[in-house]
């Protein structure tokens, strides 16, 4: 069993490292702030929860159970039970990894729940640690700042996924390959782990932010509308993506299919042209003792000239109907877009010569 309780006192005195028995008696005491934070949650662990503060048994089966819950807050009258997923960073894989944090409030206590370590949480564990700032001012905002971290970590990895998306889009124009089209597809799996995570949170944080929950004050709620916004730019940011994914996979199959096109197009020339020519040199080459044109002087250079006459009228044809493009005029390049600064309202120099300015 491995965890770290904290403890501020309504003097201001502030203590770490309690003991389970002094983590029981500062919760029965209902005076001041309780901070237990359990990493790597075990069946003593929820043992352990159920012996110090009686927590329902269905919650307790969530924070031990190893399986992925749904984003929910279960309200048990005197706590709530909120269950909020983020990024875990500590796992370096192809697609994005998710974390499950299950926060248990009270009014004078918070109990947090992770099976792997997290970032968020250690940044707030150090700043209780160096002054207890993020609990004097209650279990809601000690709550909130958990929540806001874990959330706020998921943005790093939504502009990397940018940057990856990127090196897609500029891979799949100059040299779409086997190994571009997985990229997209984990690409595509990463958002839609973290949108069936982020989604559900919505409704989340929009109930601790409406006066749903006595537990959460007035003051807090303000703070909770903020992580609420967080989340609706971090779905549009991936809708975002999800969208960039998809124009990416459909470039990349229509440059694929362009490539097969172009070789079988090649194909369909050459064969188009060596095959009459195959059918000259296949008449000319049998061994006919009667062929008038065997003994004829001039016969082998008239054959010459007629083959090359196809190859030209063939390859004209194919010009005309614009297959082949040697030394036809090519798009000029396009120029970076922009605006004559004349056109646009506020321009300075248009500005000088309006009437009422002079």
């Amino acid at each position: 069993m491995s965890y770290k309780a904290y403890h501020l006192s309504p003097d201001g005195h502030f203590r770490r490292g309690l003991s389970e028995e002094e983590v029981r008696a500062a919760f029965q005491s209902k005076e001041g702030l309780l901070w237990v934070d359990i990493c790597g949650v075990t069946e003593e662990d929820g043992e352990f929860m159920a012996r110090s503060f009686g927590f329902h048994h269905l919650a307790i089966e969530d924070c031990v159970s190893p399986l992925i819950h749904y984003p929910k807050i279960d309200d048990f009258g005197d706590h709530l039970y909120i269950i909020v997923h983020g990024i875990n960073h500590r796992v370096e894989s192809d697609v994005v990894e998710t974390a499950e944090l299950g926060i248990f409030l009270g009014p004078h206590f918070v109990v947090s729940t992770h099976s792997d370590p997290l970032y968020s949480v250690d940044s707030i564990v150090k700043l209780v640690e160096d002054d207890g700032r993020p609990m004097k001012r209650g279990a809601d905002f000690l709550t909130y700042v958990l929540i806001d971290a874990l959330i706020d970590n998921v943005l790093p990895t939504i502009d990397k996924m940018g940057d990856v998306a990127a090196e897609i889009e500029e891979e799949v124009i100059r040299s779409p390959r086997q190994s571009t089209l997985e990229a997209i597809l984990k690409l595509k799996s990463s958002i839609l782990r973290i949108h069936r995570v982020m989604a559900p949170q919505r409704e989340v944080l929009n109930r601790l932010s409406r006066r749903e929950f006595p537990i959460i004050r007035e003051e807090a709620q303000l703070f909770y509308r903020d992580i609420y916004d967080h989340i609706v730019r971090i779905e549009d940011l991936g809708q975002s993506l999800r969208d960039r994914a998809d124009n990416a996979l459909a470039t990349h199959l229509s440059s694929v299919a362009n490539r097969q096109n172009e070789s079988m197009r090649i194909l369909a020339l050459v064969a188009t042209i060596f095959i009459p020519l195959t059918l000259i040199a296949g008449i000319y080459g049998m061994n006919f003792d009667y062929m008038p044109e065997l003994d004829w002087h001039w016969g082998y250079f008239s054959v010459l000239g007629f083959i090359g006459i196809v190859i030209i009228a063939t390859l004209s044809w194919f010009w005309a109907r614009r297959w082949i493009e040697w030394s036809r005029r090519q798009v000029k390049r396009v120029r970076p877009f922009a605006v004559e600064p004349e056109k646009l309202i506020g321009y300075i120099d248009k500005m000088k010569k309006w009437p009422r300015l002079q």
